[in-house]
């Protein structure tokens, strides 16, 4: 009987993974090794678009999740949300007569400890780039991507690889998007450190095909059938600065990438600042995203309606009613630009009450 190197890579790994598995179960109770989590928020929305009638909405939000320790340096994450296919919002809006409402995966994953600092993942996984000040210039904070990655952090350096799937095609390429950061974590004082880094990101086959997820170019440019004009090729910097000033923490932040597949409406920058004690978070955001400066699915499902080529600012204030439940409040002041056509405001307004538990 013959076994290719590949079988042989497998069983060595999963001998270094799996084994422990039965001893350490003698020792620890399945109660001991799962944690669950979760959270429900309520939303009131309100929408005015100068070209549209003025909108108004409630919504919900629901997420479940576990971790389970399958072994000391492996563990698996489920989590269950609302909304079943959306890539960048867990949101349900109240309609539909009374309907039963959609649920589905959120997270899947495999987090594997391999060494000190080492994580290599698997599955449908919590965003692992990193994003200063937390801004949605490229990724939405809903976004969770599938695929493979490696993150690394230990002393001033963190690195994070990634492999992620978007489209799989029967009869044409399939679009993949592969990802690097590396980047460098200074104390500069007692009370002041500086997160700075590098990244690239890339698209593979994007021309020629449609949008992903709904067939939306949500600001990107099309072709006359209405499929990407263009390929996606990003590099990014970033910088986010830690503070005090007096007992409250501040957090300055910037984040600039660029579209190298284009001559023009390429780039997209944010900065702000964040600053917050005890029960009280404040933040304000500044973004100016061209329409092909990054993917327009996959941002910020609520900046300028979601997608690209607008500018604006992001106000956002939260506050503990008590140890799990917190009432929020986010302001979107922006202008669509929608690339040579007329410039319109956009204004949305957010009230949140949300219960966590864990």
């Amino acid at each position: 009987m013959r076994f290719s190197n590949r079988s042989l890579c497998v069983a060595a790994v999963s001998s270094l993974v799996i084994a422990p598995v039965a001893a350490e179960n003698e020792d620890t109770g399945w109660t001991e090794r799962i944690s669950f989590k979760g959270d429900f928020r309520l939303r009131y929305e309100g929408i005015d678009q100068e070209s549209r009638e003025r909108r108004e909405r409630s919504r919900y939000r629901a997420r479940l999740g576990l971790s389970a320790a399958i072994t000391s340096n492996v563990r698996v994450v489920m989590q269950i949300a609302s909304g079943a296919d959306d890539p960048v919002s867990r949101n349900v809006t109240f309609d539909g007569g009374f309907t039963t409402k959609d649920i589905g995966f959120d997270l899947v994953y495999v987090d594997w400890t391999a060494a000190e600092g080492l994580h290599v993942l698997g599955g449908k996984m919590k965003n692992p780039l990193f994003r200063a000040g937390g801004v949605p210039l490229i990724w939405d904070s809903d976004l969770n991507p599938e695929g493979f990655a490696a993150t690394y952090s230990k002393g001033l350096f963190f690195g994070t690889v990634a492999g992620f799937s978007v489209e799989e095609r029967s009869q044409s390429s399939n679009s993949n998007l592969y990802a690097a950061q590396a980047g460098g974590k200074f104390d500069l004082g007692k009370q002041a450190k500086l997160t700075t880094g590098i990244g690239y990101l890339g698209y593979s086959d994007t021309v020629g095909n449609e949008p992903f997820y709904d067939g939306e170019p949500k600001g990107n440019t099309v072709d006359l059938e209405g499929n990407y004009a263009y390929d996606y090729k990003n590099t990014e910097v970033f910088a986010q600065f830690d503070t005090k000033v007096g007992d409250w923490p501040l957090k300055i932040f910037g984040h600039w990438t660029r579209n190298s597949e284009v001559d023009e409406q390429d780039t997209a920058v944010a900065f702000g600042a964040a600053t917050g004690k005890g029960v009280m978070e404040f933040s304000w955001t500044y973004q100016d995203i061209d329409a092909d400066a990054v993917i327009g699915t996959f941002n910020d499902s609520d900046f300028g309606g979601g997608g690209t080529d607008a500018d604006g600012h992001i106000l956002k204030a939260k506050y503990a009613l008590s140890k799990n439940i917190f009432l929020g409040g986010t302001y979107f002041s922006n202008v669509i630009n929608r690339f040579n056509l007329p410039e319109e405001d956009y204004d949305r307004f957010q009230l949140d009450l949300e219960f966590r538990f864990e």
